[in-house]
């Protein structure tokens, strides 16, 4: 084996470890915010490092290529979305988990409700 099959091995390895972690933080975190933290950062990192790994191991450069623009993409989109998602779960009102010691959003909060007013 070459060297650079045992990198892209490691990293899938390495990735598969943080995919996995990641899978255990949505099911075992308190609430939606910190669930999507772990789906953001341990998720997309492990997610990304397979698919850099893929594109080391193979031989053909489109596979490569495409793995790589895929990485990418999930680097922009991932925490994109999660942050939209936390927004939007926190101005409907889901609250946060009960032992949380810090709400930095919640003045900021009030004032976008205050600004495009409540519409529950």
């Amino acid at each position: 084996m070459s060297s650079n099959v045992i990198v892209g091995y490691i990293f899938i390895t390495i990735g598969a470890f943080f995919d996995f972690f990641g899978c255990m933080g949505l099911v075992r975190f308190p609430d939606v915010y910190n669930r999507l933290q772990a789906a953001t950062k341990c998720v997309t990192l492990g997610t990304v490092m397979i698919l850099v790994g893929t594109a080391v191991v193979t031989a053909d450069p489109g596979i490569s290529i495409k793995a790589i623009l895929c990485a990418a993409f999930i680097v922009l989109t991932s925490p994109t979305g999660a942050h939209a998602l936390a927004r939007g779960s926190y101005l409907s009102g889901v609250r946060l988990w009960e032992k949380s010691v810090v709400d930095q959003f919640e003045e900021r909060a009030e004032k976008i409700k205050t600004q495009h007013g409540d519409r529950k």
